[in-house]
C-alpha cells in the first residue's frame, strides 16, 4: 500500500503505516515560483558558491514505518535514484539501521519537490544478527553516524562513533572502538577496516570523547581514499571550543583497506552563543563530502548548538593541499587545512535550522551546477523534525 499526504505550505507530512514500502510526500516551505537566490554572504575565496535555494522538505517526528521509528538521520548518500539514510539509533528503539528513499526534483528549475522513504534495513553483525542495545548488550553495540556508497563496489560504507563511558558507582568502563564497516546493500556485514590507535577510547586522556568520534565519512573524488571527520578534539588534542576560543580536531585520510595515509588539523569555530537553559553548548564537524571536480577540496558541515538558543550550521569548503600531515604526532603545531565559509544555513529561506548532520550530492543540473542536499537528525525529539534542504552549487 502506498500512502500519500499533501499539506500545502505546511512543510510537514506524517504517514503512520505498517507496510513494507512506505512513501512520504512532503511539500516544501518554499513558495512556488522556482528556486530563490541564496542569502549567503560572499564566498571569502571559496571555490564553490551557492547559486539557488531549491527547497526544504520535512518529516514529522515519531513517524513510523515497517515497525521502526523514523528519525535520527545523521547521514545520507545517493546511487542513481536510490538514496540511503542512516539512523543513529543505537538499537535503543529498534535495531541499528538505514533507510532507502527517493528524493524528487521537479519542474524546470529542479526544486526539491518530495521525499519517499521506501524501506528500512537493519545493519547486521558478522553472525547475521542485528546489533544489540548498549544496555544489556554484549559490547558490540554501534552508534551509526554516516553512510556512503562505495563508488567502485556499490557496497555501503558506514561509520560509527563507538562509546566511552568511564567507570562510576562500581560499574565498569564501557569502551567501544569507533569503526568503519562495509555492508551489502541489504545490511549484511562484509568486513571492518582496522581501527586507528589514535581514536581508540581509553579511561585516560587519549582517544575519542564520548559521542564525539568519527561523525563524517566520505570517499575522495577518485575513490582511492576514505576520509573521516572527527566531530570534536580527541582527548590528546586539547580542550573543546569555548565562547572565546575555537579548538582543533582531525581529518583522517585512509586507504581503501584502512591504512593510515595522513591526518590533518581542522580548526573549529568558537561556540556561537551561551546556553539559556540547562545543558552544554557544542561545536563540531557533522559531515564531510568530496567535491566532484577537485582532488583536494571538500565540503564540511560545522554544527554549533546552544541549549535554549538553537543550532547554527555553517557550510565550509576546505582544501587539504598544503596542510601538514601530523601522522600520529601532536596536532597543536600542525599547519591546518585552509577553510572558507560558503554559507550559514540560517541565511537560507528555511523555516528554521534543525540539527543538520548529513549531506551529499543530488542530480547535476542542466546549467552545469550541482545539487547539494542536507539532512537533519531529529534526535527522536517531539520538538524537532527531519529536515531536507537542497541548494544549487557551482564554481565561483
Amino acid at each position: 500500500m502506498v500512502v500519500r499526504s499533501r499539506l500545502l505550505l505546511a512543510g510537514i507530512a506524517l504517514v503512520l503505516v505498517a507496510a513494507a514500502v512506505i512513501v512520504f510526500v512532503v511539500v516544501s516551505n518554499r513558495p512556488s515560483g522556482g528556486p530563490t537566490p541564496s542569502a549567503a554572504p560572499p564566498d571569502d575565496g571559496a571555490g564553490l558558491r551557492i547559486t539557488a535555494f531549491l527547497g526544504e522538505q520535512r518529516i514529522a517526528p515519531a513517524t513510523t514505518l515497517a515497525g521502526t521509528t523514523f528519525g535520527g538521520i545523521s547521514g545520507l548518500d545517493r546511487d542513481g535514484d536510490t538514496w540511503f539514510l542512516v539512523s543513529d539509533d543505537r538499537s535503543a528503539k529498534q535495531p541499528a539501521r538505514f533507510y532507502t528513499a527517493g528524493l524528487a526534483f521537479g519542474g524546470p528549475d529542479g526544486a526539491l519537490s518530495g521525499v519517499e522513504v521506501t524501506g528500512s534495513h537493519p545493519f547486521l553483525r558478522p553472525d547475521g544478527a542485528p546489533y544489540p542495545p548498549l544496555a544489556g548488550g554484549d559490547g558490540t553495540t554501534v552508534d551509526p553516524e554516516d553512510i556512503r556508497v562505495d563508488p567502485r563496489t556499490k557496497q555501503l560504507v558506514w561509520s560509527q562513533e563507538g562509546e566511552r563511558v568511564l567507570p562510576t558507582d562500581g560499574k565498569p568502563a564501557v569502551l567501544i572502538d569507533p569503526t568503519v564497516r562495509i555492508a551489502d546493500r541489504d545490511g549484511k556485514f562484509v568486513r571492518e577496516l582496522p581501527v586507528l590507535d589514535d581514536l581508540k577510547p581509553t579511561t585516560g586522556e587519549r582517544g575519542i570523547r564520548q559521542n564525539n568520534g568519527p561523525e563524517g565519512l566520505t570517499f575522495s573524488a577518485d575513490g582511492e581514499q576514505i576520509l573521516l571527520a572527527i566531530e570534536d578534539p580527541l582527548l590528546q588534542d586539547g580542550p573543546l571550543p569555548t565562547r572565546t576560543t575555537g579548538a582543533v580536531t582531525r581529518i583522517v585520510v585512509l586507504s581503501r583497506d584502512g591504512r593510515l595515509r595522513a591526518q590533518h588539523a581542522y580548526p573549529l569555530e568558537p561556540l556561537f552563543a551561551d546556553p539559556t537553559t540547562s545543558g552544554a553548548a557544542t561545536t563540531g564537524i557533522t559531515a564531510i563530502l568530496a567535491e566532484p571536480d577537485s582532488p583536494s577540496r571538500y565540503l564540511v558541515l560545522e554544527r554549533s548548538f546552544a541549549p535554549g538558543v538553537g543550532n547554527k550550521v555553517r557550510l565550509y569548503e576546505i582544501d587539504l593541499a598544503g596542510a601538514a600531515d601530523i601522522g600520529t604526532g601532536p596536532i597543536a603545531a600542525a599547519a591546518p587545512v585552509t577553510k572558507h565559509l560558503i554559507t550559514d544555513v540560517g541565511t537560507l529561506p528555511v523555516q528554521s535550522v534543525d540539527n543538520i548532520e548529513g549531506m551529499t550530492w543530488g542530480p547535476d543540473r542542466p546549467d552545469g551546477s550541482h545539487t547539494l542536499v542536507l539532512v537533519s537528525d531529529d534526535n527522536f525529539s517531539p520538538e524537532q523534525v527531519t529536515q531536507f534542504v537542497a541548494v544549487a552549487v557551482r564554481p565561483a
